[in-house]
């Protein structure tokens, strides 16, 4: 297969007709390959338009990557700065942490499953990528330890907003994640400015899949 090709393909195709024309942000998806974050019998699929399922070992775990053009999104909207320390919730394979530490400081990155976290770490090492820490637990619960961020991103979905997340912001800071349940669901961009006040941006619609514990919505009661 040629990657290459299947990538250029995937870039003009997909992520610039979502209006994601960063040039930047385009020649990351470039340099970071997508192939490489995937299993092996899944590379010929690593490009395509779709939530692609995460496997181990043969095996589907039933977590999937976002598909390419909502990260492409993601990284363009959110606006990573040089001096940003990033943290992110769901892993995955350690695609999105690896385009993340191409732009940031420093990231940090939570995943639930251990399993999935250990097959992170081994990518993002044989990528010789080293400006992320993988961290195996609950990011929503774990994060309040790890301090303020600059910027979070959620690799997934919440059914409500995570109010305890965006109390870590530092002041500029952004969270961007896909809030709701199937079948509404959006895009969101937070910010906080300097004097601490928050506000939101709706994006996009589109469907993700939830993040392990997330924050859910209060049923209704009669």
């Amino acid at each position: 297969m040629d990657f290459e090709k299947a990538r250029f393909n995937m870039i003009e195709q997909q992520i610039r007709p979502w209006n994601v024309l960063n040039q930047a942000v385009l020649d990351l998806l470039t340099a970071v390959k997508r192939e490489h974050f995937v299993a092996a019998d899944q590379q010929s699929l690593a490009f395509t338009d779709c939530e692609l399922p995460i496997k181990i070992n043969g095996k589907d775990t039933g977590h999937t990557m976002l598909a390419p053009k909502i990260e492409g999104k993601f990284l363009q909207e959110v606006e990573i700065k040089p001096t940003d320390k990033v943290l992110e919730i769901g892993t995955g394979t350690g695609y999105m942490a690896a385009l993340l530490a191409q732009r940031a400081a420093h990231v940090t990155t939570i995943e639930a499953d251990p399993a999935i976290a250990d097959q992170a770490r081994a990518n993002l090492k044989k990528q010789g990528i080293t400006r992320v820490n993988v961290v195996t637990g609950c990011g929503f619960t774990q994060a309040k330890a790890l301090g303020n961020f600059d910027v979070i991103v959620l690799s997934g979905s919440s059914e409500v907003m995570p109010e305890s997340l965006i109390a870590q912001l530092n002041a500029g800071g952004r969270l961007i994640g896909v809030i709701g349940q199937q079948p509404v669901m959006q895009a969101v961009l937070v910010s906080k400015n300097t004097q601490g006040q928050v506000g939101s941006i709706p994006l996009f619609e589109t469907i993700a899949k939830p993040l392990a514990n997330c924050p859910t919505a209060k049923a209704f009661v009669f």
